[in-house]
C-alpha cells in the first residue's frame, strides 16, 4: 500500500505539471519577460502567503495541523523585503490581488478557520513546492535580472533556517505519512492538494494575460 505522501504526490501529478508549464511560469523561468511582471508575481504570493501566516496561530495547537506549522518556513518577513526592493518602500500602497489570487487565499483562509485537514493540503503544496521548484526561479531571477545571490529580491526563495533542504522534505513526508485522520479524511485531503494545484493555475493564467509574451 503506497504511503499517504506517495499518494499526494501521484494524484496531484497532472496539476503539477499543469503549474510547470503553464505558459506564464514558462515565459518567465524563460528569460522572455521582464522584471515586472517578476515583481507582479511576487505581489499575488504575498497575498496567499499572509492567508496561510497570519491564520497558522490558531492551528499550532490542532492535532491534525499542529505539526506542520514550523518557524524555519515562514516566507512572509522575506517575501516583505522582497518587495521593498522591487517595489520601493511604499509597496503596501500599490499592492493589489488579481481575482483568483483573491479565490485562492480566501480558500486557505477558509481552511484555516474551519477544516485543519485542508490547511494542510494548501501548506504542502506551496512550501514544499518553494523548497523545490522555487529554487529554479530563484536562480532564473538572479541570472535574468541580475539580484543579488540569494539576497533582496529573491529572498522568498532562501529557507536560512533549513540547512538541508532534502532531509527537511523527506521529514516532512514523514509527517503527512503520519497524518492524525481516517482514511476518508485522507482523500479529502488529497483533493484539496488537487484544488491548490488549480487555484494556482488559475493564477497564472491571469498573469499570463497581463503580461503577454513580447514578440
Amino acid at each position: 500500500m503506497d504511503s499517504f505522501s506517495s499518494l499526494i504526490r501521484t494524484a496531484s501529478h497532472d496539476q503539477h505539471a499543469a503549474v510547470r508549464t503553464a505558459p506564464f511560469m514558462s515565459d518567465l523561468l524563460g528569460g522572455r519577460l521582464g522584471v515586472a511582471a517578476y515583481a507582479r508575481y511576487t505581489e499575488q504570493l504575498w497575498f496567499v502567503y499572509e492567508a496561510l501566516e497570519t491564520t497558522a496561530g490558531r492551528l499550532t495547537a490542532d492535532p491534525v495541523a499542529g505539526p506542520f506549522i514550523r518557524p524555519e518556513l515562514l516566507r512572509l518577513p522575506a517575501l516583505e523585503r522582497d518587495l521593498a526592493h522591487l517595489r520601493g518602500p511604499d509597496w503596501r500602497a500599490g499592492l493589489s490581488a488579481l481575482p483568483p489570487t483573491r479565490a485562492y487565499a480566501d480558500r486557505v483562509r477558509e481552511c484555516a478557520e474551519r477544516w485543519p485537514g485542508g490547511y494542510v493540503a494548501h501548506h504542502y503544496t506551496r512550501y514544499l513546492g518553494d523548497l523545490s521548484g522555487g529554487q529554479i526561479i530563484r536562480d532564473t531571477a538572479e541570472r535574468t535580472w541580475g539580484f543579488a545571490r540569494k539576497g533582496d529580491g529573491v529572498r522568498f526563495y532562501v529557507f536560512e533556517r533549513i540547512a538541508n533542504p532534502g532531509a527537511f522534505k523527506r521529514g516532512y513526508r514523514e509527517l503527512l505519512d503520519g497524518i492524525a485522520v481516517d482514511d476518508l479524511e485522507r482523500q479529502r485531503v488529497v483533493a484539496e492538494c488537487e484544488r491548490a494545484f488549480t487555484l494556482n493555475t488559475a493564477v497564472f493564467r491571469a498573469l499570463g494575460e497581463e503580461f503577454p509574451r513580447s514578440a
